[in-house]
């Protein structure tokens, strides 16, 4: 146990390490002398780590520009890793589409609808598939931003405008309509372009993000979006108005195994999607018989609906460590659920330590419904405050004893401390993942309440719900990503 403690420590050391090297590569490149701050325990040992690492420390004397970096523990808030909320395509596309073969967020995008192959085969391998990196394609790259930036529907619109002006270009016979767009509209436009070998070539890449949006707004999962909207929004209530283990016991009928699942009810994974959410947005909780219980009787459910699941889904797989129903052993079932709910309660304590940013559950009031309240979200306004308090959970992380011998003199004298709001730049790292939609909130707040300031969103990795469930219940965290 103790050996086994030991390597993890050394991993985790490793891994902080890699990470604080890159990060000093990229900032030598732009020639940035940063304060580090911090929001977090892993966050903490991150800044701690580039404020001491020699090489950082010798780029900060020679660099010309200066800049904040504020460091983000994703555990803090996971919510908003699962949520629903972002009402915003190109979440939606990176959620429903299958992932690209050896790339972490590119998705495939199937191309048979621009060929003369017919074939029911959804899977289609005999062609190559499309993708959602078109840098050679300027149309395509506009889109793209669009896909990021507008709301869903004003971005299905400016697909739809795309595609017009590009058969209009290839002088394709093509006919403009008005009012809402739909996948078969956009499709009937596709279809224009698929017999003129010329049109196909120059707007190869603009065609498959069109794709990738026909083949999203048609996704099963894409309908499901909604319904994890309202059950979300529903649970906001809910917990305002009593304990965890009611809501846990409202679950239950909602858990059916495989035999009496259709399609628009909840999987496996979409329930541990739901609990995470639950768990986040909860925080610190009373603990008890009560709560045992009735996460029992969550856990049992759960269990069955894993066990009669002939055909696992490939994240199921990973989670069980096992291929199928018929090699998963109940007691390697019963620990991978018991481990999740072990993973839950952390999650729910993540915020103890937090002095202001301890909660993400807005309770609502007679006048207004209650909300979820992003992590992120409240730490942007805090460094856009303009009455510029020292902020309580953003914690400037010093880099030499100077640094140092300024916090002690503080006690006795007015010492004016660094503030992530200092400097025309504003880089925000998320330890453990960012979603598209956070990405967006972050840009429109620093736009609105700190004009003039250019902010950078860096991460590890760009989430989706299942992908942060991954991340969560499937990976080793601590050992290196070998994938190309």
């Amino acid at each position: 146990g103790i050996f086994l403690v030991r390597f993890e420590i050394h991993l985790l050391r490793a891994a902080v390490r890699a990470l604080v090297g890159g990060l000093d590569a990229l900032f030598a490149a732009l020639g940035l002398r940063e304060d580090s701050f911090a929001v977090g325990a892993l966050s903490r040992a991150v800044a701690a780590e580039l404020a001491s690492y020699t090489p950082a420390r010798n780029r900060r004397r020679m660099a010309p520009h200066r800049a904040s970096v504020v460091f983000v523990d994703r555990t803090l808030d996971l919510a908003g890793a699962v949520g629903h909320h972002g009402d915003n395509l190109a979440e939606k596309i990176l959620s429903v589409l299958p992932k690209l073969p050896g790339h972490k967020t590119d998705v495939m995008v199937n191309m048979v609808e621009l060929t003369a192959l017919q074939t029911p085969d959804e899977t289609c391998s005999v062609i190559a598939p499309g993708c959602l990196a078109q840098p050679n394609d300027p149309a395509a790259k506009a889109l793209w931003e669009s896909f990021m930036n507008l709301k869903q529907k004003e971005a299905v619109m400016e697909a739809r405008r795309h595609l017009v002006e590009a058969a209009s270009r290839e002088n394709l016979p093509i006919k403009m309509s008005m009012g809402r767009v739909t996948p078969e509209q956009l499709s009937s436009y596709i279809q224009l372009f698929k017999n003129n070998f010329k049109a196909l070539e120059n707007h190869c890449g603009l065609l498959q993000l069109v794709l990738a949006t026909v083949q999203t707004l048609k996704h099963p999962q894409n309908s499901k979006w909604d319904n994890f909207l309202a059950f979300e929004r529903l649970l906001l209530q809910t917990i305002g108005e009593s304990e965890m283990p009611s809501v846990l016991k409202q679950l239950l009928p909602m858990i059916k195994s495989y035999n009496e699942r259709t399609q628009d009810d909840y999987t496996c994974e979409d329930f541990l999607v739901l609990l995470v959410y639950m768990y986040s947005v909860v925080g610190e909780m009373k603990g008890g018989k009560e709560l045992d219980e009735a996460e029992e009787e969550v856990k049992k459910a759960l269990l069955k609906a894993i066990c009669d699941d002939p055909e696992p889904s490939p994240l199921l797989q990973k989670i069980t460590g096992s291929d199928s129903s018929l090699n998963l052993a109940p007691q390697k079932a019963t620990d991978a659920v018991d481990g999740i709910f072990e993973s839950l309660r952390d999650i729910a304590r993540a915020r103890m330590h937090m002095k202001q940013f301890n909660s993400i559950h807005n309770p609502g009031s007679n006048t207004h419904q209650a909300s979820y309240k992003p992590l992120l979200k409240q730490v942007v306004e805090e460094i856009c405050n303009s009455d510029r308090p020292d902020p309580v959970d953003i914690e400037h992380v010093s880099s030499g004893l100077s640094d140092l011998l300024k916090t002690g003199f503080s006690m006795f004298m007015k010492v004016i401390r660094p503030h992530p709001g200092d400097h025309p730049l504003l880089i925000i790292y998320m330890i453990g993942g960012v979603t598209v939609s956070e990405v967006k909130m972050v840009k429109d707040m620093v736009a609105t309440r700190k004009p003039g300031t250019q902010v950078l969103v860096l991460s590890s990795a760009l989430l989706t719900p299942l992908s942060a469930i991954e991340l969560l219940f499937a990976a080793e965290h601590l050992q290196p990503d070998a994938d190309i």
